[in-house]
């Protein structure tokens, strides 16, 4: 009996040996996870590996040559799943794609062997092959075949492992992970991998990947912005921008500021927050999340921010990328314009976005600024944000940032 990728089918009999195609110790690790509650481990006990080879009660037994051997009815009632994964060497290029023949075949004493081929990997470089749950008063087995880009690291936190914690990896083709990744479910996890990858390829296209900076969300919160926050157009960019601090921050986390005539610093942004961050702190009015949103005003003014944001930049230090939203405005034109050509000596590219149709006055005029020791700012309307694919967004929100880098750092501006 062949399981293709979601299917799966009962067990029969009590003890079963897993034979996992493709495990080679130190290229190809083979493992075993006891889950319960929530889907995740007891504790680390229940990580079973080359280190660990065996269960604390001994109902499951990773052996020579990829073999596993399983006796569910010494499995703790506690325990609900066993999922029987694999990784990638850290030293190993690539992804789980390129293992040739890797699946696992499963045979019970007197039934009917069980073949569960991977099927449908591409860039992962951890996967669990197979899931073996309770049912009822049975056990039953699925082909999973789905798994994580980032490694052995998303792969053990997601099942509630501890690991102690680490840079953000860097895939083989310079796609960055940080390990807030593996809380998300896998239809999330698949979306911003896609997104992840159109940001790669900006940055790699025009001579910027690897360059690491801090990134900060500004958006505007005035009454003008109605319709952008009743219809969560604001979620959206929220949601948008999170491939670009994984790529570029080193924590992979916004830091985010909503403004009007004055403005709110709020807390920063992890990619498996998005959604509730946005939902607790958009807002036009009342109090939210521990902030009084009418104390900010309703109407544009925009030299407060940016001068918040200028007064914590250094000179020469680690670059920032400004991601500055908003639907126009920006009425003191003479004042902004000075301000942008003394923060030209700052490590700071501002990147301007329209979003809605509106007068975006001195924001059309910056490429043509001077008296700047680099052209430190860019602009670009979108009447509607929601029309334009992540292609092109990431393309024109980044297409500018890389060429700035390299002056700045030739001036001396930045590192």
């Amino acid at each position: 009996m062949e399981l293709v990728r979601g299917a799966n089918t009962v067990v029969e009999g009590n003890s079963l040996r897993v034979a996992v195609t493709g495990a080679t110790p130190g290229s190809v690790d083979l493992m075993v996870f006891q889950l319960g509650a929530g889907n995740k481990v007891r504790s680390d006990a229940d990580f079973i590996f080359f280190n660990q080879p065996v269960s604390p009660e001994g109902a499951v037994r990773i052996g020579d040559g990829g073999v596993v051997d399983i006796n569910v009815a010494s499995v703790p009632a506690d325990i609900t799943m066993l999922s029987v994964a694999v990784s990638l060497d850290q030293n190993v290029a690539g992804a789980l794609a390129a293992v040739a023949n890797l699946g696992a075949s499963i045979q019970t004493v007197g039934g009917t062997p069980i073949s569960a081929p991977a099927l449908g990997l591409t860039t992962e470089r951890a996967a669990v092959l197979i899931e073996i749950y309770r049912r009822g008063d049975s056990w039953k087995i699925r082909n999973v075949s789905a798994g994580w880009d980032g490694g052995l690291a998303d792969l053990v936190t997601a099942f509630g492992v501890s690991v102690d914690e680490e840079p953000a990896p860097v895939a083989a083709d310079g796609i960055r992970t940080v390990p807030d990744e593996a809380k998300l479910s896998m239809v999330k996890r698949e979306k911003l991998d896609l997104r992840k990858r159109e940001v790669a390829k900006v940055l790699l296209t025009k001579g910027g990947n690897g360059i690491r900076a801090r990134v900060i969300l500004v958006i505007d919160k005035t009454g003008s912005m109605n319709k952008q926050y009743k219809t969560k157009v604001v979620h959206r960019v929220v949601e948008r921008m999170i491939p670009v601090a994984i790529q570029l921050d080193d924590d992979g986390k916004l830091e985010p500021y909503l403004y009007a005539v004055g403005f709110h610093k709020l807390p920063e942004i992890s990619v498996h927050e998005a959604e509730s961050w946005s939902e607790t702190y958009l807002h036009l009015r009342g109090k939210h999340g521990g902030f009084n949103y009418d104390a900010i005003g309703a109407v544009n003014r925009e030299i407060p921010i940016m001068t918040e944001i200028v007064s914590g930049l250094n000179p020469g230090a680690t670059p920032t990328l400004v991601l500055f939203f908003t639907d126009g405005g920006f009425s003191e034109r003479r004042e902004i314009a000075k301000l942008m050509r003394a923060a030209s000596a700052l490590p700071a590219f501002w990147q301007f976005v329209g979003i809605g149709k509106a007068n975006y006055g001195v924001l059309e005029k910056l490429d043509d600024m001077d008296g700047r020791i680099v052209d430190n700012a860019g602009f670009f309307a979108l009447d509607d944000i929601d029309t334009v694919s992540d292609a092109e967004l990431y393309s024109r929100l980044l297409s500018e940032f890389p060429d700035w880098y390299k002056a700045a750092v030739a001036a001396g501006v930045t590192r």
